[in-house]
């Protein structure tokens, strides 16, 4: 495939992923998190293909944008936004040109990107181990206090609170890759100092 060919597709995928990406702060997530792909495959060499790579983080969430989730507040409690994701993925990719015997390898890294999966190939724990540390850290608070008041599940900061903290508990466990450990450390630390913070300047006050 030639360098002009995969600009193509690639600047597809950003210019849909920018103009469906609603609301408009999770389009940062998909760079974000790309860049940290990047980063983290480099402890698998020669392992991990960058068009995989590159469509998965772009593509991974696609099914939880407004216009592609259910408006519905009963169907979106059930809603499992993976298999829409994967469905959807592969039919824009194809219809912008991505290279076809890569796509069941775009499939497998968007089925297994969440904590809770199993990845197995190198692309899935690479994405998998960049997601995780994009819910830790300043980054990693600010995508959850933004959904106070936006999201059913969040009506004040008092509900976002245990969840961060379950993130700084639970998920630097279940990261695969060294390079990914190393930087969970300093995010970590960075939304441990923010939650005592807030627990020092509010207590039982915080609403």
């Amino acid at each position: 495939m030639s360098g002009q060919e995969v600009m193509s597709w690639r600047e597809s995928v950003v210019d849909y992923i920018r103009a469906e990406a609603q609301p408009a702060d999770k389009f940062g997530h998909q760079p974000r998190l790309y860049a940290l792909a990047e980063r983290i495959a480099q402890d698998l060499p020669g392992k991990c293909d960058d068009d995989v790579l590159f469509a998965a983080a772009w593509m991974h969430d696609l099914g939880v944008f407004l216009g592609h989730r259910p408006a519905d507040p009963a169907k979106l409690a059930g809603w499992d936004h993976v298999p829409y994701t994967i469905a959807r993925s592969g039919e824009l990719l194809r219809e912008w040109g991505f290279p076809e015997e890569k796509l069941g390898r775009v499939a497998e890294a968007i089925r297994t990107h969440q904590a809770k999966d199993e990845a197995v190939i190198a692309e899935a724990v690479v994405l998998r181990d960049a997601d995780i540390l994009e819910q830790l850290g300043a980054i990693g608070a600010l995508r959850a206090l933004v959904k106070v008041g936006r999201d059913t599940r969040y009506q004040s900061y008092s509900d976002v609170i245990p969840v961060l903290n379950r993130a700084i508990d639970t998920l630097p466990g279940h990261l695969r890759l060294a390079t990914s450990r190393a930087m969970a450390e300093g995010r970590v630390q960075t939304l441990r100092s923010l939650l005592e913070a807030i627990e020092r300047e509010a207590g039982e006050l915080l609403f």
